[in-house]
């Protein structure tokens, strides 16, 4: 069964977001990345300044189909077929299509209004199709 974690109260998403793909990546996961193009571009950007000796190789949806096979992390705006994720890291307002076809979802949720409202709605839809989400909620280091 999919593991859905929903990561509240983030207040850097980006920042968090590039802790997050280091420590999976070097776990040896495969990932997925959905967010909006402005949110993509400075992720991308978070990722390639990342200290000396933490370089975290990524891709984008727009890169060759070599590249796109041989990275270990896929930021795309959309869901991309036929990349081999185990996990998905979604940092858009829309839940994945087909969240079970990986091992664990993630969901970044921050600070504001705006994007704690579309995340209930993911959690909605998450309990609909039948899984289980879980937070973590940073604000209060505690686990739900």
């Amino acid at each position: 069964m999919t593991d859905v974690a929903f990561h509240l109260h983030v207040g850097d998403r980006a920042a968090y977001a590039c802790r997050l793909l280091r420590k999976a990546y070097l776990k040896g996961a495969r990932l997925l990345v959905l967010t909006d193009s402005e949110e993509l571009d400075r992720l991308d950007r978070a990722l390639w300044l990342m200290a000396p000796g933490e370089f975290v190789p990524h891709a984008r949806e727009s890169d060759s189909p070599w590249l796109l096979r041989y990275s270990p992390i896929l930021m795309a705006t959309q869901e991309v077929g036929g990349f081999p994720a185990n996990v998905l890291v979604n940092l858009g307002a829309a839940p994945p299509s087909l969240p079970g076809r990986f091992d664990r979802v993630i969901e970044i949720v921050g600070n504001g209004t705006d994007d704690r409202q579309m995340a209930r709605e993911r959690w909605k839809y998450y309990k609909a199709a039948g899984f289980e989400p879980h937070a973590h909620d940073l604000a209060q280091g505690a686990e739900h």
